[in-house]
């Protein structure tokens, strides 16, 4: 039956059209924004999955930076106890040289002033030793914890090395120093094992230094496995959208072409008038 009222020809064309139009959209978008999941709308589970982990690789950004400071914080710490393991050694060198019974007393007593110049120098290298606002060496931080998680759960901890003098570590007082041979002898014992408890202090320091370096290495390959897992999820394959597209745009026209065909069905009835 003809009828000039319902043209199903052209309502089915244009239904058609509709679609390839709607489709064509979906692509174009894919292709502009290179996602295939780039709202809730495309695929609510797959964007729901992709916003979450993106929140855990954000959040890993402040692990890695807290992780980098307290590596900068041990790293100063380190440079301090080395400091100090040098300078108890220009210490014993004093006081190997001030215990040589045939050395005159004005000598000794310059090799004094050499000692308790050096002496008093590890009290304010420790004390400047300090990195945002940390100190490690001087007993003012017991320890410290940089973030291990996303989620702030676990943290890991460094522990302090207090090597201010008359200490656990550095045995040497304060006010230790020598007036005569037997006196500078009598510190070489100290001497040694306060350069003994420093190098082991700074072999703990070293393993925890390690310890943040390689988390933070972690972290980061952790997030580029995050971020791989997104892209799995959300990323849409361009090449393949491209030849869609190309597909779309020749289904689109044939689809003009269709509804104008149909929409100039009805004007055969007019020839039955003639």
């Amino acid at each position: 039956m003809s009828s000039i009222n319902t043209n199903v020809g052209a309502m089915v064309a244009l239904q058609n059209l509709n679609r390839t139009s709607s489709e064509l959209s979906s692509t174009q978008s894919r292709i502009s924004t290179g996602l295939k999941v780039a709202s809730a709308k495309d695929d609510g589970a797959a964007y729901a999955i992709a916003q979450s982990q993106r929140a855990t690789v954000s959040s890993l950004d402040a692990v890695k930076d807290s992780l980098s400071r307290g590596v900068s914080v041990v790293d100063v710490s380190m440079s301090a106890g080395e400091s100090v393991s040098d300078m108890l050694t220009q210490l014993k060198e004093k006081a190997l040289a001030a215990s040589d019974t045939s050395l005159d007393t004005t000598s000794r007593e310059a090799l004094k002033a050499d000692f308790d110049s050096i002496r008093g120098q590890i009290t304010k290298t420790l004390s400047n030793s300090t990195f945002n606002g940390v100190n490690l060496v001087d007993g003012t931080n017991a320890e410290i914890g940089a973030l291990a998680n996303a989620d702030g759960s676990s943290t890991i901890t460094v522990t302090g090395e207090d090597l201010s003098l008359g200490g656990a570590v550095v045995t040497l007082a304060s006010d230790d120093s020598f007036d005569t041979a037997t006196s500078a002898n009598a510190l070489l014992s100290t001497l040694d094992d306060s350069i003994s408890n420093v190098s082991a202090a700074l072999a703990r320091l070293g393993t925890s230094s390690k310890a943040l370096d390689n988390h933070m290495t972690f972290v980061g390959k952790l997030q580029d496995s995050i971020t791989s897992g997104i892209g799995n999820l959300v990323d849409a394959d361009l090449a393949k959208e491209s030849a869609k597209l190309q597909a779309l745009q020749t289904k689109q026209q044939l689809g003009v072409q269709a509804l104008s065909i149909a929409n100039q069905s009805t004007s055969t009835v007019l020839s039955l008038f003639r």
